[in-house]
């Protein structure tokens, strides 16, 4: 369980803060982070990337609709670790920032790899020049 403290002075003035809201919203911050001070790869700024994004939550609603709709959940959320926001058909709001995380993060281990395989590609050739 997360609990942040509003006030050090009283046991009832703690707020309780969903962990899983908690959880989500720091794996985009931490995401987007790595991508404008350690991968640099510019995807934010590319039609790409927000294209590959639509598509990509076009296939989770109405996956994830279907495992967490209310009147026959798959799966079930604990009540206390969500905001309670649902979006289409009973997807708690912190699933699109939980995708929106763990693609974006594959996305960006994709490139750098490539990328790298293209600077190894690029040093064979300079080697077999010489």
């Amino acid at each position: 369980m997360c609990w942040v403290y509003c006030s050090e002075d009283h046991e009832s003035a703690r707020a309780r803060m969903p962990e899983y809201t908690l959880l989500t919203a720091l794996a985009v911050l931490a995401v987007i982070t790595a991508e404008l001070v350690y991968f640099k790869s510019g995807i934010f700024r590319t039609a790409q990337y927000w294209w590959s994004m639509v598509i990509i939550f076009a296939f989770q609603i109405p996956v994830d609709g279907w495992l967490t709709k209310l009147s026959a959940p798959i799966v079930i959320y604990n009540p206390d670790e969500i905001l309670g926001l649902r979006a289409p058909w009973d997807i708690p709001i912190e699933d699109f920032g939980f995708g929106f995380a763990m693609v974006t993060i594959a996305i960006l281990f994709w490139r750098r790899w490539m990328d790298r395989l293209d600077e190894l590609a690029q040093e064979q050739v300079h080697l077999h020049r010489i």
